[in-house]
């Protein structure tokens, strides 16, 4: 794993990749195919079941999408841009494993985008959080409009988009953008937790779980219940299915083999 702008560190299952672009990490059209790149590489790596992204240094988390590269592409070269970085957050939203982000510092614009295609958010105390594309001209490209109501409700969203302004971390917990406040010297540890306890689950039960919930997001409830019910009997089918119910008859912790 030979990147230019990430890095990766595989350590009891779980991968930490850390956008290395401090001290703002903003997201150029060359991190968004690094992402794209890296995360199907951990997809079928059987030593990995669970992953954090992160920032490097302390100030940023990301700090938006690089202005300086964009302020010198015309439309053609805005809509690569914009194809590559959808393409990259999707691939993330739909990993098969859990991806957690452990926002150490500003996620603004991009980096706000970026953590809600990762399943849970863990915030820094220090951390800030804003979409401030319309004060700029343009509006949200990599899926901000979209996954920000899903997740907070259309009408905190709107208001976030409209003003564009500045949250803090404790704002972002009340309206549940993030799961979680530490303070900043316990991010990472309280990320790997999290992504230690998920990377203990059975793999494909975790793998049906995901779909189940990120399919019904985007379908009516009758569609969704559909989708849930063979996604039900693909984890039911699974060893690992009788491994955890034959564990709990017999008071004994499961020893999972992913099959």
């Amino acid at each position: 794993m030979n990147y230019e702008f990430l890095q990766c560190e595989i350590e009891n299952k779980v991968a930490v990749v850390s956008i290395n672009r401090p001290p703002l990490n903003p997201l150029n059209t060359k991190v968004f195919f690094e992402l794209y790149s890296l995360m199907e590489e951990l997809e079928t790596n059987r030593d990995v079941n669970a992953i954090i992204i992160t920032g490097k240094g302390e100030k940023a988390f990301v700090a938006g999408a690089d202005i300086h590269q964009m302020l010198d592409l015309d439309l053609a070269g805005m809509m690569e841009m914009n194809k590559i970085s959808r393409a990259a957050f999707s691939k993330i939203e739909n990993l098969s494993k859990p991806v957690i982000a452990a926002i150490n510092g500003l996620a603004l614009g991009g980096g706000c985008e970026l953590a809600l295609a990762c399943d849970l958010r863990i915030s820094s105390e220090k951390a800030k959080f804003a979409f401030p594309e319309v004060n700029l001209g343009i509006i949200p490209g990599g899926g901000g409009t979209q996954r920000l109501q899903r997740v907070v409700g259309q009408g905190v969203a709107k208001e976030l988009l409209y003003f564009g302004e500045m949250i803090d971390a404790q704002k972002a917990l009340e309206i549940h953008l993030v799961n979680k406040v530490v303070p900043s010297e316990q991010l990472l540890s309280t990320a790997k937790e999290w992504a230690e306890k998920l990377a203990q689950k059975p793999v494909i039960a975790m793998r049906m779980l995901k779909e189940a919930v990120n399919t019904g997001a985007n379908v009516d409830l009758e569609s969704g219940l559909t989708f849930e019910s063979a996604c039900f009997r693909n984890a039911f089918a699974t060893e690992d299915r009788k491994e955890g119910m034959r564990s709990f008859v017999e008071k004994r912790k499961p020893v999972f083999t992913g099959k």
